[in-house]
């Protein structure tokens, strides 16, 4: 009988299923999503603050939240003990993104009558990214499957390496990870932008993402901006869209006058540092040299923007 996994993280829970153990997924965090039928599972987790807040708001909130010493999301005790998973998946990235890995330590000492494993996660980088793959099939002891995911999520990368190899020109390009305040995205997405073949701004691969100024932007005056906030959907960034379109000097920006502003899926693709990390490669690859590159993600994985 395989083991009963309860993953608190929306990428770990596609790294099971692309590891071919959905079936052995009893429970999920609130956020998990992917694969569709992943949302009939328990949920086992929610977040200390009410849906439908703005991007300010959204950020006052989870920094008063912090302040105070306290979680930004809470693991539902009682539903992870009537579920007595054998393993447990969480993460120690980042305390805004997930369930954080003290939290699923106090659940499982105090609610569980056995000894469940823990996963933690904390990838800032692709090969990290890669690792974490690796561990979690060799932890659920499905070695062979991981090696082959692994072996086709690199070969997809490499794909996009060789197109690329000879190309000169790498436009200069913006993530922007929130609106309001503004953060530029960190962590594994200033490598992704280099593998597609664009130059990074205001950014470090391999760093926490940071808050900017509108200044910073407007003084790097990028070739490229796309618009990634972390959880957000493509028509939830559209909604706020009028904070970056209210900006002094935005329709100054090259990127603007060349109609070269982008929104993407955030919340499924570049925040998730799972196996569609490398849907977000061919993501950008299509965005930064769509002449190069149609990987069909358009309208669904991103679009693009005009005035």
């Amino acid at each position: 009988m395989s083991d009963k996994i309860v993953s608190l993280l929306p990428a770990a829970t596609e790294i099971v299923c692309a590891l071919g153990l959905q079936a052995s997924l009893v429970g999920r965090s609130h956020e998990c999503d992917y694969p569709e039928a992943v949302k009939s599972l328990p949920v086992c987790s929610e977040a200390n603050f009410p849906d439908g807040l703005s991007s300010a708001d959204i950020d006052v909130k989870v920094k008063e939240i912090l302040a105070d010493a306290l979680s930004v999301y809470t693991v539902k005790r009682e539903v992870i003990k009537d579920l007595s998973p054998d393993v447990v998946i969480t993460q120690a990235q980042c305390e805004v993104c997930a369930v954080s890995l003290p939290e699923v330590e106090q659940a499982l000492e105090c609610y569980l009558d056995k000894q469940a494993k823990i996963i933690s996660l904390q990838p800032n980088s692709l090969d990290e990214i890669f690792n974490d793959i690796k561990l979690v099939a060799s932890t659920l002891k499905v070695t062979d499957a991981g090696e082959r995911l692994l072996e086709d999520l690199t070969e997809r990368v490499d794909i996009i390496r060789h197109k690329l190899k000879f190309m000169e020109n790498k436009p200069t390009v913006a993530c922007i990870e929130w609106l309001e305040p503004l953060m530029i995205s960190g962590n594994w997405v200033p490598e992704l932008v280099q593998i597609a073949g664009g130059t990074p701004v205001l950014a470090q691969a391999g760093k926490y993402s940071l808050y900017v100024s509108w200044d910073d932007i407007r003084a790097s005056d990028p070739d490229i901006i796309l618009l990634m906030p972390c959880g957000f959907a493509i028509e939830r960034t559209m909604r706020e869209i009028s904070l970056l379109l209210g900006r002094p000097g935005f329709t100054d920006l090259k990127a603007v006058k060349n109609n070269r502003v982008y929104i993407a899926d955030g919340n499924q693709y570049f925040n998730r540092p799972g196996p569609r990390v490398v849907d977000s490669v061919e993501i950008l690859a299509e965005i930064i040299h769509p002449k190069q590159f149609i990987f069909g993600n358009e309208g669904n994985g991103w679009v693009k923007f005009a005035l």
